[in-house]
């Protein structure tokens, strides 16, 4: 079903029940309690040719790969895609596409965590033009630690999703600059 409002497409997932947190699509409104949360935003520069060329980087996983993330989809992103990326040798983050946002004005998606991810939660990419053409790419997600190793490693899994994110932001503006 699509959403008109909100442009969000979550029909066809066929199995949302193996996501590790209960609050699915969470990051397309307020974020739950419980949860470490983050949210970034940039501005990537003015105008259709900026907005086109993020839209298209975000859309074909351009912009986790030129963050150095290695991704394994079968697909571009759509709702109940299986998507695994690998962080370093033997750590691997399985997610599920939670949603889909196709808007004029508003592209992106959010993916959910699944079994084996290091984290519990849900992160959202969203590129964004407004009226007067300002293009802004935004990452939010709320997460916690999602396994023994994580949850005693303390405050590592944030600095290292905080450093991922930096790194997909700088991708972003290097991808939608041309």
């Amino acid at each position: 079903m699509q959403s008109a409002s909100r442009g969000l497409r979550t029909s066809n997932l066929p199995v949302v029940d193996d996501l590790t947190y209960p609050d699915h699509g969470a990051t397309a409104s307020r974020l739950p309690e419980g949860y470490h949360h983050l949210e970034r935003q940039v501005r990537l520069g003015t105008g259709g040719e900026v907005f086109d060329r993020a839209a298209a980087a975000l859309m074909s996983w351009q912009v986790h790969r030129a963050a150095g993330l290695k991704v394994a989809a079968d697909d571009d992103p759509r709702p109940g895609l299986r998507v695994v990326s690998r962080l370093a040798p033997g750590i691997t983050a399985p997610c599920r596409v939670v949603y889909v946002i196709d808007e004029p004005a508003r592209h992106g998606f959010a993916y959910g965590t699944l079994r084996g991810h290091p984290e519990s939660g849900e992160e959202s990419f969203v590129v964004s033009i407004d009226k007067e053409g300002q293009v802004l790419f935004t990452v939010r997600a709320f997460t916690r630690p999602g396994t023994l190793l994580a949850r005693l490693s303390g405050p590592v899994g944030r600095i290292v999703q905080h450093w991922i994110t930096e790194r997909c932001l700088r991708a972003m503006r290097r991808l939608a600059a041309g």
